[in-house]
C-alpha cells in the first residue's frame, strides 16, 4: 500500500474533524512523513495493514486495504483504498473513510455492501465516510463478519466504479490496533 494521497481539498464543516484524522494519518501511512512521526508497521494480517504512530505524542492507529478488484469504464484514477482509524486523544475509534481516486458526483453517496449488509456513506469531494460513530460502528462490526465487501460510487463525470475488497485479516488488523491504541 505504498501510494501518495492527495488530500488537497475543501471540506465541508460536518465533515471536517474526520477529514482532518484522515488526512493526517494518510500522509504517515502512504510513507510522506510530515509533522507526525514515522507509522511503524504493526503487521500484514492477509489482505489489511495496520500502522501505529504518534502525532504530537499522541497514538493514532490505523488498518488500510486496498481493492482486490476495481471496475469502472474510467481513463485514469487515483489511489484507492479504505482506512479505519483510531484517535485515543480525541476519543475517536474506529473511524472509516474510503477514498475513491476520483471526486465524487455533488451530493452522491458511496455505497458499501458486506453480505446481506449495506451502508451509504456520504462524500467530500474524493472521499466518502460514515455518517456518525454509530455507522462507524456497525460497518466495523459487518467487515469482522464478512468474507468480502463491495463499494459503489459515482464520479463527478457520471463515471460508476465498484471495488471490492477482501476483508481476510480484518479481524486481525483490527485487534492489532484496538490493541496498540487501547481501545475498548
Amino acid at each position: 500500500m505504498n501510494v501518495v494521497m492527495n488530500t488537497a481539498h475543501p471540506i465541508p464543516r460536518h465533515a471536517a474533524p474526520v477529514a482532518f484524522a484522515v488526512f493526517w494519518l494518510a500522509v504517515a501511512f502512504f510513507a510522506v512523513p510530515a509533522t507526525a512521526q514515522e507509522a511503524k508497521l504493526l503487521g500484514t494480517f492477509g489482505d489489511w495493514e495496520a500502522y501505529t504512530e504518534s502525532d504530537g505524542g499522541k497514538p493514532v492507529c490505523y488498518l488500510g486495504s486496498q481493492p482486490k478488484t476495481s471496475v469502472g469504464k474510467y481513463k485514469t484514477r487515483g489511489e484507492v483504498y479504505v482506512l479505519i482509524t483510531h484517535r485515543p486523544a480525541e476519543n475517536s475509534f474506529g473511524v472509516v473513510s474510503v477514498r475513491a481516486g476520483y471526486a465524487f458526483m455533488k451530493d452522491s453517496e458511496a455505497i458499501i455492501t458486506i453480505g446481506t449488509d449495506s451502508f451509504r456513506l456520504f462524500t467530500d469531494i474524493g472521499h466518502a465516510f460514515a455518517k456518525d460513530k454509530k455507522a462507524d460502528t456497525a460497518l466495523v462490526k459487518s467487515m469482522i463478519r464478512g468474507a468480502g465487501m463491495v463499494v459503489r460510487g459515482t464520479s463527478s463525470r457520471g463515471t460508476k466504479t465498484t471495488d471490492t475488497y477482501s476483508l481476510k485479516g480484518f479481524t486481525a488488523a483490527w485487534k492489532s490496533i484496538n490493541a496498540a491504541c487501547k481501545a475498548k
